[in-house]
């Protein structure tokens, strides 16, 4: 069999891929290698293709700091109970609206695109959230924000084309009404969809700060990315030279400097643990994940 030989077009599209390939993973390798480096070094700049006094100090550092354990165990706690809120709104109300004989499906259709490109604003959702008593609560991080008016038109879009109208018809026949046909037919047919929508959605929470930013003060509520925040924002004032020259000695100076050093080589290894977990999952689910994209893809 004759090789096919390399066109110029094949050639720098290898080369572009390839640019791509690296810009997506540096950054994550760059994490990985500096939160196992001697925090001077990371903090210098020494450290760019590989560690640099190989030590794991941050790591232990990050065990060391209550917060983000605190902060770890909330995230779990949101992204679990919150994702399964967002699916359990999701899902029915988007089998719902890909039926083609539900009354008003046009003026709720528009309903939801409103909500899409409106909202109410920050100051009027403020005073909502704390007339029904959830500033300061749990349940602001989970119920807020329980349908993405995005996912909920490929959820739909997944039921109106993936999902034969046969398969109903024929339940409709046996005497099975919607809630039935729903559960036995369009469920375990839409396996996919959940399973994009699960990890949309969990993703969402995983990485939500600005909500907690807004609507939660206790420390013991807060999640681990308004931690991390927390964490950032401290690094950047102890390592502003005009504050830590105005007040402070010599002797302060050096040790302000290595618990600078020290906390900018533990942001990494916080990075790289708050990651792991959807790191470890995407894998599993990737392939849903891609043909979620695709459906989003196609015009009802």
């Amino acid at each position: 069999m004759k090789k096919k030989k390399l066109d110029l077009f094949d050639i720098c599209n290898y080369i572009f891929m390839l640019l791509i390939l690296f810009i997506t993973i540096y950054p994550l390798y760059f994490t990985v290698i500096a939160s196992i480096s001697d925090p001077k070094a990371v903090a210098t700049g020494e450290v760019v293709w590989w560690p640099v006094g190989f030590t794991l100090d941050s790591y232990k550092q990050v065990l060391e700091y209550k917060p983000i354990w605190t902060g770890y165990a909330n995230t779990i706690l949101y992204t679990v109970f919150g994702t399964l809120f967002n699916l359990f709104l999701t899902i029915p109300a988007a089998y719902t609206l890909s039926k083609k004989y539900l009354p008003g499906k046009k003026v709720l259709m528009g309903f939801f695109m409103i909500t899409m490109y409106f909202s109410g604003g920050m100051v009027p959702t403020y005073l909502l959230v704390k007339n029904l008593g959830l500033v300061n609560s749990r349940w602001a991080l989970i119920i807020l924000g329980g349908i993405s008016i995005y996912n909920l038109i490929v959820t739909k879009t997944f039921f109106s084309t993936s999902i034969s109208e046969s398969l109903y018809e024929a339940a409709r026949i046996d005497g099975a009404g919607e809630i039935r046909t729903f559960l036995s037919i369009a469920l375990p047919l839409a396996k996919p969809i959940i399973a994009v929508m699960l990890l949309y959605y969990a993703v969402a929470h995983w990485n939500d700060y600005f909500t907690a930013l807004l609507y939660v003060n206790d420390k013991d509520l807060v999640p681990l990315q308004t931690v991390l925040r927390e964490v950032l924002i401290q690094n950047q004032s102890a390592l502003d030279p005009e504050n830590m020259q105005r007040t402070m000695s010599e002797g302060e100076l050096i040790d302000s400097a290595k618990r600078v050093y020290t906390a900018y080589a533990m942001k990494y290894s916080m990075v790289f643990i708050a990651s792991a977990p959807l790191l470890a999952i995407y894998p599993f689910i990737q392939k849903y994940f891609v043909k979620g994209v695709m459906i989003g893809a196609v015009k009802e």
